[in-house]
């Protein structure tokens, strides 16, 4: 690895080395992917590092491009302590909203763990249940938390994948391209050929 990407790497961590030297031995980062789009669900991920993880790449997902990801995801579920994905259908999204959607789907992650973390790192969500285990919700996360960005790009590469399963079933949406994101090639699709069942009903009233 390049001393470089080292540097980066040890100041990402930075913020769960200082949880280690305190006593937290395992610390869940939690992110989301998909609570922006038009269509398909929010898909929430949690990993468990081991202490020493220095995985070259790691960054938010949203800086890595897709190519990379996949990869990233394979090396970081080979690596994970412990690893838990919640995907919460549109349905849900509709009945309940995208932050309580998003809010459920984290429960759902952690109650999905097989370690059970002593501290959870969460990207930007408050008033969340985590069954009494303590969290912290810190701003712009994947960027700042090795834990979280590796939780990113679980969760996104997961949403991902499941765009590009829906892609063939409604090939004329685009989803392979926009990942049901509100693209003008998506807003296009909508008003030529109507919603489908994976529309989110509450976020294209007006389209």
């Amino acid at each position: 690895m390049k001393e470089k990407e080292m540097e980066r790497l040890t100041i990402l961590k930075e913020m769960e080395t200082q949880l280690h030297n305190k006593g937290f031995k395992n610390i869940c980062g939690i992110d989301e992917a998909g609570r922006g789009p038009l269509a398909g669900p929010v898909v929430v991920a949690g990993v468990i590092m081991p202490q020493d993880s220095m995985i070259e790449g790691v960054n938010d997902s949203k800086k890595v491009s897709e190519k990379k990801r996949e990869k990233l995801y394979d090396l970081i579920l080979q690596e994970a302590v412990s690893y838990s994905v919640a995907i919460i259908g549109q349905d849900v999204i509709d009945e309940i909203n995208i932050l309580n959607a998003t809010k459920q789907g984290v429960t759902e992650v952690v109650e999905g763990m097989k370690v059970e973390p002593d501290l959870i790192l969460v990207d930007a969500l408050e008033h969340i249940q985590t069954k009494g285990i303590p969290y912290e919700a810190i701003i712009k996360g994947d960027a700042k938390c090795y834990c979280i960005a590796a939780a990113s790009i679980i969760a996104k590469v997961t949403r991902d994948r499941i765009m590009r399963e829906w892609d063939a079933v409604y090939p004329e949406y685009g989803f392979m391209q926009h990942k049901g994101y509100g693209t003008k090639m998506h807003m296009q699709a909508i008003r030529e050929y109507g919603l489908t069942p994976i529309h989110r009903r509450s976020f294209t009233k007006n389209i």
